[in-house]
């Protein structure tokens, strides 16, 4: 055999340059040539004296391709560093030839495959990265017997299994980097006495078990030690402070219990310390070096020291985002002088927000959201703004979820270019937007939703030229939307949901290529869509709902090609839906509902494959529904009620899990029982000539039959009906006389009570014949009680409905008033929220309230004269043997003229109703009731839900309805949502605004069908 030489190197990395398959720049295709020499070639070292090669270095070329074995035969190698590259596969077993080497930088790259064995045939092997690639298996045990070792980086690849115990023979290892691995399991006890190491992290693995007390007895020279989001558990050892070299210490994301060891305070060269998520009871505010302090999410209590920012003058970051922490921030916070970044948000902090903080003058970030801080008068201005002007290096400040009131100074545009980011929604800001907002020239994203600004959008918002989004829903601006936001041309994201603006959109919008959502819904804009709005091709969230919108729907409306979402509901559009609709590939949702639309459901929409919510319900659509529409795979929810279409309901597809809901009030469908329409009949063969005759003569003489027989029939129905009114009194029945209730009921007694009221008291009753009964008997000592029996009768003798109390009879005499109700078992919702002893799962809440909704809608919109509840609440819901939910209670009801049905200043409205039905449906699913002690001052039961959907409803709902033990649990939470977020649409401030309680029963519907689909009906 020939003895090895630079041939023998050269004929190896000509291997490794036939095995690279892309080498974009071209380096080593065009520099490792065989007319140059070997030691020459770019990324290659040799040795002087043997002339032999001992670096290779290719780092950094995006070169990808596989490793040759012939690699090994660079015998004299002593460095091979191949790392931010695209090698791939596994790695040649002839590599343990190469017995000099000290360094293997393989990491960032593509390898795969167990770890190789080999290594621990290298005796001199100091250095091995292999970080970031997709190794796979176990650690092997014998990586013990690479006893020189000094750095080992295995992070961020896919081991599994035990950390081996043999990793506690590298006793020279200063590096251990096993994070970001599914590594089990705890840390071996050996890893804590190697005596030299200084940086060790197992960051995002799932590794158990408590950290030893003697953590670091035999670990002097420690600088960095992360255990973040792993399953650690019990206290952080109160000997860490024995680590004193320590830097940096993150024990985030696992299960440490107890109190932050006071001892770390001892740790003067601790500059970074992480403490996030874990179940942590208290904090230390006194090192000196520290540059990094967070503890988000734990349950950090109590107030920040008076002194605090007085120990710590070298902070540069502070989160605390996510514990309990209350009182008030001290000035003294001032004194961390060198503070980049601070959060404090979703704590408990109160009082004002300090105008020290002005004086940080590195100030980058401020996050003070959703706290309880407030001004010091509800209606002046917000001052400490005008301080936090000074902190000229601020990008970020977030003061959105508090209770501030007050008004937006005009000194809001002292703050300097720098500022991005102003998030202020939810934190009852009053007055107009002030003209110098403008001003913020650098201002990338302004949200102001859910306050309480006034007046117009100001025209100086042109000055906003790096604007993404702005955000101004849940208002009460009004005016004409500004020709000026046309100029914003990075303005992504417009939404001016539920205020007050009018007029027409303006058609500029339309040069706006960078729109990705517009939302407009709830406004009273009118007139037509300008045609330029259909030129926003990038387009993916288009809502106007609820406006006075008119117009056909043009074919341009195919132009959104990307569009998810599509809303015109509750508009005054016309015409025929264009054939276009269906090039929409990726549709999801598309509502074109309560409009004048008119002509055939267009058979294209089956091409929008992508649909799962299609409501084109309360139309005028005619024809049949496309059989073609049973290709929408994705589609879950359909609505075409309310319109007069006709044939044969689809039954394949989506069609399937559809109800009858989906098809009501139509004009001659027919198809499967499911959807409560009749049959389908073939269409028999023509007849011939005189037969044909015949039978349409015949057709026409019965039909002038019907008509006849029906007019009698009518005249003789009016006057029974006229009969009848001439002998009712109050209710329709026979009435009971006064000693058989007595009897009933047991001369009143006080076992057979089952409620009371203001006006009334419930009793129990067995009648002659059996029947049991409620007996409802009307204080006469009352003033009102007389015209409460009076109302209730008056309503009730009317009404008919499955969800309403049924009045059986009556008993009247000078100084009694009783009615005689059908019985409810099951007495009322209040008594299954509240008693300790009876429990109601999520759907039949659910069921529950969708009667309640059935009932409310029937009472307004069912009846002639419409009918206000006017005292919807748990007790006057009751419940019969099944659970179904029954309305009670009409003693201070009122039935409204047609001119009142939507109320007047000083009338009672139906929207009276659907707002007290929207806090019933959160007490119900919170099990909170609004009057409760702890909504006091500004805080109300509502303001409570409406807050926690846009960060964690899980903390509002009723604990019983939610363990992360059963199943389905996010589904149920999005149920939940679903629910809560009706119930704010319900109790919007202006009556107009809220939702109707015809479409409160279909969302409820709809999320009930959702939950059943995603939960099962348990």
């Amino acid at each position: 055999m020939a003895t090895p030489s630079i041939k023998t190197d050269q004929l190896a990395l000509l291997a490794l340059k036939s095995s690279i398959s892309h080498d974009p720049e071209n380096i080593i295709s065009r520099n490792w040539s065989t007319s140059t020499l070997v030691c020459t070639w770019i990324g290659i070292s040799c040795s002087s004296r043997h002339q032999r090669v001992t670096s290779l270095n290719i780092s950094y070329m995006n070169l990808e391709g596989r490793i040759p074995s012939e690699l090994g035969n660079l015998s004299f190698l002593y460095s091979l560093d191949l790392s931010n590259n695209n090698f791939y596969d596994s790695l040649p077993q002839e590599l343990a030839k190469l017995h000099r080497l000290r360094l293997i930088d393989l990491g960032r790259n593509n390898f795969r495959g167990p770890l190789p064995s080999f290594f621990t045939s290298l005796p001199n092997l100091r250095f091995l990265y292999l970080s970031r690639n997709s190794f796979s298996g176990h650690i092997p045990t014998s990586i013990g017997n690479v006893s020189k070792l000094e750095d080992l980086a295995l992070d961020r690849n896919f081991l599994e299994g035990e950390i081996p115990k043999e990793i506690g023979n590298l006793r020279y290892v200063t590096l251990l980097n096993l994070e970001f691995n599914n590594l089990t399991g705890p840390i071996p006890l050996p890893i804590f006495n190697l005596f030299a190491l200084t940086k060790f992290s197992v960051t995002k693995n799932n590794l158990v078990g408590e950290l030893p007390t003697s953590i670091c007895d035999n670990l002097p020279m420690l600088q960095l030690l992360c255990l973040s989001d792993n399953q650690f558990g019990s206290a952080i050892p109160s000997s860490l402070h024995k680590c004193d070299q320590l830097q940096m210490f993150s024990p985030s994301g696992n299960e440490f219990i107890g109190s932050i060891p006071r001892e770390i305070g001892n740790l003067t060269g601790l500059t970074k310390l992480y403490l996030d998520q874990n179940n942590l009871e208290a904090s230390i505010f006194n090192i000196s070096q520290l540059q990094f302090f967070t503890s988000e999410d734990n349950n950090l209590s109590g107030n920040l020291p008076h002194s605090f920012g007085q120990g710590m003058p070298n902070l540069q970051c502070l989160y605390f985002f996510m514990n309990n922490l209350s009182g008030f921030i001290p000035d003294s916070i001032s004194n961390a002088s060198k503070l980049a970044k601070l959060d404090l948000s979703a704590n408990s902090f109160t009082g004002f927000i300090p105008e020290s903080l002005g004086n940080l003058e590195f100030l980058e970030v401020l996050y003070l959201g959703y706290n309880k801080f407030i001004n010091p008068s509800s209606t002046s201005e917000l001052t400490f703004l005008t301080f936090l002007t000074k902190c000229r290096r601020l990008k970020d400040l977030q003061i959105g979820g508090n209770p501030l009131g007050g008004k937006l100074p005009a000194s809001i545009g002292n703050f300097s270019s720098t500022l991005e980011n102003f998030l202020a929604s939810k934190s009852k800001i009053q007055g107009k937007i002030p003209e110098e907002i403008g001003n913020l020239s650098s201002l990338a994203n302004l949200r102001l939703s859910y306050n309480e600004f006034t007046g117009y959008i100001p025209k100086t918002v042109i000055g906003l030229r790096k604007l993404q989004q702005l955000h101004l829903r849940n208002n009460k601006i009004r005016g004409f939307i500004p020709d000026e936001i046309c100029s914003l041309e990075s303005l992504g994201s417009l939404i001016l949901h539920h205020n007050q603006f009018f007029g027409a959109i303006p058609s500029c919008l339309g040069n706006m290529t960078s729109l990705r959502f517009l939302e407009l819904a709830f406004n009273r804009l009118n007139s037509s869509l300008p045609a330029s709005i259909w030129s926003l091709g990038d387009i993916l969230v288009f809502n106007v709902s609820s406006n006075m919108f008119n117009g056909p729907l043009p074919q341009e409306l195919g132009n959104l090609k990307v569009v998810a979402l599509i809303d015109l509901s509750m508009n005054n559009f016309s015409g025929e839906i264009p054939a276009t609709i269906g090039g929409l590939q990726s549709l999801i949702n598309l509502s074109l509902a309560y409009n004048r639309l008119e002509g055939p459901i267009p058979d294209s929409l089956s091409k929008a494959l992508s649909l799962e919510s299609l409501d084109l319900s309360h139309n005028y659509l005619t024809g049949e529904i496309p059989r073609s529409l049973e290709a929408l795979s994705d589609l879950t929810y359909l609505n075409v009620s309310f319109n007069e279409l006709s044939g044969e309901i689809p039954n394949g597809g989506p069609f399937v899990n559809f109800t009858y809901l989906s098809f009501m009030s139509n004009k001659a469908l027919c198809g499967a029982s499911q959807f409560h329409v009749p049959k389908c009949h073939l269409n028999s063969p023509k007849k011939p000539g005189k037969k044909r005759v015949l039978y349409i003569a015949l057709y026409i003489i019965l039909g002038f039959a019907s008509i006849t027989i029906a007019l009698v029939g009518l005249v003789l129905l009016r006057c029974k009906r006229k009969r009848q009114e001439a002998h009712q009194t109050h209710v329709l029945h026979e009435r009971i006389s006064y000693y058989e209730l007595q009897k009933a009921t047991d001369g009143f007694s006080k076992s057979n009570m089952v409620g009371s009221g203001g006006f009334s008291s419930v009793y129990k009753g067995i009648l002659r014949d059996g029947t049991l009964v409620a007996v409802k008997v009307f204080n006469m000592q009352l003033e009102d009680a007389f015209k409460s029996f009076d109302r209730e009768c008056e309503v009730l003798r009317s009404l008919r409905h499955r969800n309403l109390t049924k009045v059986i009879s009556s008993c009247t005499s000078s100084d009694f008033r009783a009615l005689i109700l059908e019985y409810m078992p099951n007495g009322s919702l209040q008594k299954w929220l509240y008693s300790h002893n009876y429990f109601l799962d999520i759907l039949q809440r659910l069921n529950i309230m969708i009667d309640v909704a059935c009932a409310l809608d029937y009472l307004h919109n069912c009846y002639p004269a419409p009918v206000v509840h006017c005292d919807l609440k748990p007790s006057n819901v009751l419940l019969d043997e099944e659970l179904v939910g029954h309305v009670s209670d009409f003693g201070i009801s009122k039935m409204l003229d047609a001119g009142e049905k939507y109320g007047l200043e000083g009338l009672v409205s139906t929207r009276s109703d659907t707002y007290s039905y929207g806090i019933l449906l959160m007490e119900t699913f919170t099990r909170m009731k609004p009057n409760d002690d702890m909504f006091v001052g500004e805080l109300s039961l509502k303001d409570l839900v409406k807050d926690s959907l846009s960060s964690d409803i899980t903390r509002v709902i009723d604990s019983n309805l939610l363990t992360h033990e059963e199943g389905n649990f996010d589904a149920k939470v999005q149920c939940l949502l679903l629910i809560l977020e009706l119930a704010s649409k319900c109790t919007e401030e202006l009556p107009e605004l809220r939702i109707s309680m015809k479409d409160a029963v279909t969302a409820l519907n709809k999320i009930k069908r959702q939950f059943i689909a995603s939960c099962g009906r348990s």
